[in-house]
């Protein structure tokens, strides 16, 4: 048996032991991907903990330096590796999922469901004249006086969202001189029977200032997700609205959607026209 010959068999016999089939109608590389999330989580790896070379993987799992990219890139898009230039692939610290965009949950309502601990840091705390923007969020004449919270907050210690919340001063009266380092603001409003039941967000990229980036602890320039929301109660009145600079290797939003009985409809038509279309007649696929 020639060295080439022992070399394949070796070779086979290695990616039957990792889990590598050649034969599945499952591409190598997401076979690879799913053996690399099992093996981190059966040795126990943690954030920071660097992953084996590419040129290591080619050897353990009998498969070519592509297909160790296409595994190690579906891997980062995921957020379960950080692949860092010249230094190596390494396990990431996970992302809190955040659904703050299509709810009205707030960030500790949200990471106490999930078992969490949301500690703040009160930066700010007072009335203050209305800005323009401010103004025309909560329907107030600009300058009018109203109640500004600025907080860092911290998730299981860590720092992760910059936030101010504006809210008019007669409901902003009730939070004033409260202790908001440990509580929710969406809870003590609603002792006072005040609750938000509809909302507007918006959810955009941007990069941190040197002030943003010394709070958060990232440094400037580095990317942030900022959300927007304005707050209504019952009767159509804004109670508050807010800006929250999140962390961007920290955070990221999920959005479910939903498509309404009028809209399937809509859409359903809107198909069955295409599908009729007069011969010779040309339309993009959907």
């Amino acid at each position: 048996m020639s060295a080439t010959e022992r070399m394949r068999m070796t070779g086979a016999a290695t990616t039957t032991a990792l889990g590598i089939d050649r034969l599945s109608p499952a591409p190598m590389y997401l076979q690879l991907k799913h053996r690399i999330v099992d093996t981190i989580a059966r040795q126990g790896l943690r954030p920071g903990d660097i992953l084996p070379g590419e040129h290591r993987m080619c050897e353990q799992y009998g498969v070519s330096r592509t297909v160790v990219r296409q595994a190690l890139a579906q891997l980062e898009h995921d957020g379960l590796v950080d692949r860092v230039k010249g230094k190596g692939t390494f396990v990431a610290r996970q992302k809190t999922p955040e659904s703050l965009v299509h709810t009205l949950a707030g960030l500790f309502e949200e990471v106490a469901a999930r078992g969490g601990h949301v500690h703040s840091d009160v930066l700010r705390q007072q009335v203050e004249p209305a800005t323009e923007e401010v103004a025309d969020a909560l329907r107030l004449e600009s300058g009018t006086p109203v109640v500004a919270i600025e907080r860092l907050r911290f998730v299981d210690g860590e720092p992760w969202s910059l936030s101010t919340t504006w809210l008019p001063l007669e409901v902003g009266r009730y939070v004033l001189d409260a202790d908001l380092g440990e509580q929710s603001l969406y809870a003590l409003l609603a002792t006072h029977g005040i609750r938000a039941v509809r909302g507007v967000r918006s959810a955009e990229a941007t990069t941190s200032d040197d002030e943003q980036g010394r709070l958060l602890q990232v440094g400037a320039g580095r990317a942030l997700l900022i959300l927007r929301s304005v707050s209504f109660d019952e009767n159509e009145r804004p109670i508050e609205c807010f800006t929250a600079y999140h962390r961007g290797d920290r955070s990221r939003f999920e959005f479910q959607l939903r498509a309404d009985a009028a809209t399937a409809e809509l859409l359903h038509t809107g198909l069955e026209s295409l599908g009729s279309a007069p011969s010779g007649t040309e339309h993009d696929g959907l």
